[in-house]
């Protein structure tokens, strides 16, 4: 078993452990009503555990779930029901679904399948969109399956009461199908496309730039959620025995977010929790609705009551905990610093292949509503060279970073990478091919641990046998690995560049772009990372592109340099070439700088170049 899916494990078994125990006393304790409010919350937690699935990890509010309920539900219902009750109440329908006859399991492993297909089509669209538009376009999708649903009338019966259906849930079953959601949901959270999921949902940018296929890994959560929740259809149809398309609409969207985001949308164990409480404040509200019946007095129905305590609750858990209950905790994170500190670094080469190579970019331009941000540069860059870009702010340098990254598109010109043209690449594929890079302002993945940063790098960039060890590698070789089990928002400044620089040299990549690494360093901290860059170059043979206004530690480091100004190259050459030119002088340094270093005179191990 990987080692990243033994906490998920346990920690799967740890909630699934207390349901268990509920469901067993249910059937032994507990009367006809008790028994039913433990039925109820057990399929209220496969559909919300399926959910938090794709809302959770991806950050994107899916409205559209309870549209794969809805399918689930027909679709086994039809497949469980008697031919000749089918006969009286879908007398239409074709006749391998007629004379078709099922278990409720069988149904099930069927509906899974065909739902994972409808998710799969509906998903492609979806998982291009982010933020809200995607929230709405899920929001459509439930539209539109509601929709279908009502004019199916062959299959479905239209808006009429879907009856007949054999009431064949048991708890058995149903906590087998709750853990195994549990443990799908737990799992997927830990394992490369989870952590990568979750990366995107901080901070996509920075995620494409290790190089995560973003709407790939998304598509992934859709379509594993939606089979999910076609189970938790599947169950409330044989549990309830009569429905219809109102049930898979609005009301059912409102409820399982409410118990998402009460418990806590960025965990599994939020989900139980906020499942848990969700049900039994509802279960309370309904009896108030129907009329609470006091001692000699009967009290008028009250409606809305359970939208009300849903709503109340929700906007009371946004105000005191944003993050829900639990917010992204899990129930095994008690021990994962034993976990951490159990992980071995891999012996591992951060080089991807061999020192033969050229990042070349020529005549790159890049206008922005007709601005002119970069006007024709040209610069090239070996591995284990290290080439300074300078220049005043606004230059353009940062820009150049991101045309050859892929992060925005030249509006001309070409980047080739070891003879293979990328200009118009999407960013994971660039960084896929052999291309790292850190940001002006640090992109960590803030509410991730500093080891599960550097797993996504590794993961996404395919070329980690043993994940946790190799981004253990990354960790010991900037010498953060103390830090592993430490949330990366909450680190120093300082720690958090080296962080950045070890996630991007986990990727193993051939060419390193830095924007700025040594902003906001004191002078020895800058002094440690010169010494740092360099043994990275000597000891990888990196090609090293760095973007930095210490002209201390640009001209004792570089091998050459590139001066930007308003967009256009003014000078490059060596250091002690480009401090002296009277162009570069006037735009950037300044007439009362004094020379930092003849470059000529320092070594040829200081200035090794492939």
């Amino acid at each position: 078993m990987p080692s990243r899916a033994r906490p998920a494990v346990a920690g799967s078994l740890l909630l699934i452990l207390p349901v268990a125990l509920l469901t067993l006393a249910s059937g032994h304790l507990f009367g006809a009503s008790e028994q039913r409010i433990v039925i109820i919350f057990l399929i209220n937690l496969i559909a919300v555990v399926a959910n938090g699935l794709y809302s959770g990890n991806s950050g994107i509010m899916s409205f559209g779930h309870v549209g794969f309920m809805g399918i689930g539900a027909y679709l086994t219902s039809i497949l469980t029901m008697a031919p000749a009750k089918k006969a009286m109440t879908l007398p239409n329908l074709p006749d391998f679904l007629m004379q078709a006859q099922m278990s409720l399991n069988e149904a099930c492993l069927v509906s899974i399948v065909v739902v994972g297909l409808f998710a799969l089509v509906a998903g492609v669209p979806i998982s291009r969109l982010t933020g809200s538009a995607a929230s709405i376009a899920t929001l459509a999708f439930l539209v539109i399956v509601h929709s279908v649903l009502n004019g199916a009338k062959d299959f479905t019966r239209g808006s009429q009461t879907f009856f007949g259906v054999d009431r064949l849930v048991t708890l058995p079953s149903l906590l087998f199908w709750v853990a195994a959601a549990i443990l799908v949901a737990r799992v997927f959270r830990d394992m490369p496309a989870g952590l990568e999921v979750r990366a995107a949902r901080e901070d996509e940018l920075a995620a494409q730039a290790m190089g995560v296929n973003i709407s790939r890994r998304r598509l992934v959560a859709w379509v594993l959620s939606a089979m999910m929740m076609a189970v938790a259809g599947a169950m409330i149809a044989h549990f309830l025995g009569a429905f219809s398309p109102k049930k898979f609409f609005f009301v059912d969207t409102f409820s399982i977010l409410a118990m998402l985001i009460i418990g806590g949308i960025g965990s599994v164990s939020g989900a139980v929790a906020g499942t848990a409480l969700v049900t039994i404040v509802m279960e309370l509200a309904r009896r108030l609705e129907e009329g609470p019946i006091l001692p000699a007095l009967g009290l008028p129905q009250i409606f809305g009551l359970t939208q009300l305590a849903l709503g109340l609750g929700i906007l009371f858990v946004m105000y005191r905990r944003p993050g829900g209950m639990l917010g992204l905790a899990e129930v095994d994170h008690w021990f994962k610093d034993r976990l951490v500190a159990a992980v071995k670094p891999a012996a591992t080469s951060f080089v991807a292949s061999t020192k033969d190579g050229l990042l070349q970019v020529s005549a790159v331009s890049k206008n922005f509503a007709g601005l002119k941000a970069l006007d024709q540069v040209s610069l090239d860059l070996r591995p284990g060279e290290i080439v300074g870009l300078i220049g005043p702010n606004g230059s353009g340098k940062t820009t150049m970073l991101n045309a050859i990254s892929g992060a925005v598109p030249p509006t001309s010109g070409t980047v080739t990478l070891d003879g293979i043209a990328v200009q118009g690449l999407p960013a994971h594929r660039i960084a896929r091919l052999g291309l790292g890079r850190s940001f002006q302002n640090i992109r960590l993945f803030k509410e991730m641990t500093v080891l599960e940063n550097i797993e996504v790098a590794v993961s996404a960039s395919g070329r980690g046998d043993d994940i946790r060890a190799e981004a253990m590698a990354a960790l010991t070789e900037l010498g953060v690995a103390h830090l592993a089990d430490r949330r990366a928002g909450a680190l120093a400044y300082g720690e958090q560049r080296r962080v950045e620089i070890a996630r991007a040299l986990a990727t193993k990549p051939r060419y390193l772009m830095l924007d700025e690494p040594a902003a906001g360093m004191n002078s020895a901290e800058t002094q440690a990372l010169m010494g740092l860059l360099r043994q990275i170059r000597d000891k990888y043979g990196l090609g090293l592109l760095l973007v930095e206004h210490h002209l201390d530690l640009v001209m004792r480091l570089c091998d050459r340099i590139v001066v930007l100004n308003k967009g256009q190259m003014i000078a490059t050459g060596l250091p002690a070439d480009v401090q002296n030119d009277p162009v570069v002088i006037e735009a950037y340094i300044g007439r009362n700088h004094k020379p930092v270093v003849d470059h000529s005179n320092i070594t040829t191990t200081e200035r090794s170049v492939s």
